[in-house]
């Protein structure tokens, strides 16, 4: 459930008309909704509710605003990072040091240290070496550095190859076959409190079973490494979990999800952290666009929106699906392309899809939104940052503001020997 829907006719983010959005702030812009991040956050708890044990560190890659950040922060939400900017915004967002974990398969040892000074609350060591630095650093400073180890299962996710990592090819994790060993030779080391693992295998997961396959294979991994004295009471299933962007899609639940958490993990005796993304954020947002022409195809007609895939660029990075709805429709349909004015020919949103008959100067959205949407941005074609607004019952507020190209043409500079 979300919280746009049609009001006497007319599409509103909670109470507030997105008509009126477009006419204070101008299109493209990223709208989320209040209600509907908060909705998510405590539907994504509640299914956790036979876990003994949790801890829930939203994935600040998913959405860094700041506002949803400190929104999320309110429902108790930790946060999980993957650079120095998103400790940063983490930190600024009201999430405690304590309750961040660090993941990522490059973090420099700037970054490393970063988190010792702030203390964060866990490492998830993506390599051995990392792990031998990490301590070194921790040991230098006088204190141990909380980490677990990223196993990688060797399972497939079944989700779109661009956002699977958890098989034996990807980049990230050691092979859970290594672990017992680069457990032994690190565990030891005075600066390092390697305390347990973590796995997350992809993104915009379909299926509980792939996820059941890798947790049962961190269990064995668990009792092997107690048989081998060591001890294990953190474990991170990291995140995955995905979201309806049609409306045939029927992911599971986090109710269908967390039972199947408690019955796989009911013996491990630990604490288990999970890290949400897309199922807290994406339906929680749109991007708001008006329509700029209707140009005249070959086979179908080309609607050409004023969001481009600088804007959002899901779509062209893999061939996602966005729903495209008019703000103020009037029941006709028509079959046309959706495309921005990029000049690229990847620059084109949906082709030969049936939509919401649209006329020059309309407004309409680009659904389940709120996830890997402005935090992708880019001002390619020298076109202006896109800007975000936030929602709250009958009150909205611009929570990061459009950056134009004069802007950013500021922060250039053209040297001396070329004037």
């Amino acid at each position: 459930m979300d919280h746009f829907s049609l009001i006497d006719g007319e599409l509103h983010v909670e109470n507030v008309p997105l008509a009126r959005i477009a006419e204070a702030v101008g299109t493209p812009v990223y709208v989320y909704s209040t209600a509907t991040f908060q909705r998510h956050a405590r539907v994504f708890r509640d299914g956790l509710k036979d876990v003994p044990r949790t801890h829930l560190a939203f994935a600040v890659k998913a959405n860094p605003n700041l506002a949803v950040l400190r929104l999320l922060a309110n429902e108790g939400f930790g946060a999980d990072v993957v650079s120095g900017g998103e400790l940063e915004r983490a930190l600024a967002g009201g999430m405690a040091a304590k309750d961040i974990v660090f993941s990522g398969v490059g973090k420099t040892r700037a970054e490393l240290a970063q988190g010792l000074d702030v203390g964060i609350g866990q490492f998830n060591l993506e390599l051995e070496e990392e792990g031998v630095v990490l301590a070194q650093l921790a040991a230098a400073r006088g204190i141990r550095a909380p980490a677990t180890l990223r196993v990688n299962p060797d399972v497939d996710a079944g989700t779109h190859e661009k956002i699977s990592t958890g098989k034996a090819e990807n980049k990230f994790g050691l092979p859970i076959s290594e672990a017992r060993a680069i457990f032994d030779r690190l565990a030891p080391l005075p600066g390092l409190d390697l305390r347990g693992i973590a796995v997350h295998i992809g993104s915009q997961l379909s299926s509980l079973d792939p996820l059941e396959k890798a947790f049962s294979r961190l269990g064995d991994l668990i009792a092997e490494l107690r048989a081998a004295g060591h001890s294990i009471t953190h474990v991170d299933l990291g995140g995955g979990l995905g979201v309806p962007y049609r409306a045939s899609d029927n992911p599971p639940s986090p109710a269908e999800f967390g039972a199947m958490v408690a019955r796989v993990t009911r013996d491990w005796d630990v604490e288990l952290m999970f890290e949400p993304g897309r199922v807290i954020s994406a339906n929680a947002g749109v991007l708001l666009t008006q329509v700029l022409w209707v140009k005249p195809g070959v086979v179908h007609p080309y609607v050409i929106v004023d969001a481009a895939m600088n804007d959002l660029a899901r779509v062209a990075l893999y061939d996602a699906y966005h729903d495209f709805e008019a703000v103020r429709p009037t029941g006709a349909k028509m079959i046309a392309n959706v495309a921005g004015p990029v000049c690229e020919s990847s620059d084109v949103f949906a082709k030969g899809r049936e939509i919401d008959v649209v006329a020059g100067g309309d407004l309409a959205i680009f659904r389940s939104a709120g996830a890997y949407g402005a935090t992708m941005a880019s001002t390619y074609n020298s076109r202006p940052l896109v800007p975000e607004v936030l929602v709250s019952g009958d009150r909205f507020e611009i929570v990061a503001n459009r950056i134009s190209a004069a802007t950013i043409m500021g922060a250039e500079t053209v040297p001396d020997w070329l004037k």
